[in-house]
């Protein structure tokens, strides 16, 4: 692999789904100016997520609608018509 490639600079984070409010830790690079207090009692960065593998009806077998922008109205009304 080549050297230099991925970045150096992991570290623990906190990944929090807006769609259900399901949380949880992992490492990563992504920058948060957000802290949110975990269960261990330490702060971590926070980094929202619109939607994630606790609400994607792919990973959980269930049919879910999240809709968060009205895109399925915008595509209903632009396409009533015809």
């Amino acid at each position: 692999m080549k050297q230099g490639l991925h970045p150096e600079s992991y570290r623990l984070v906190v990944f929090k789904d807006m769609s259900n409010g399901e949380t949880f830790l992992s490492r990563s690079t992504a920058h948060s100016k957000e802290t949110i207090k975990w269960e261990d009692g330490n702060e971590y960065p926070v980094v929202k997520l619109e939607i994630s593998s606790t609400s994607h009806p792919f990973f959980t077998g269930k049919n879910m609608l999240v809709d968060t922008a009205g895109r399925i109205d915008k595509f209903k009304k632009k396409y009533a018509k015809k």
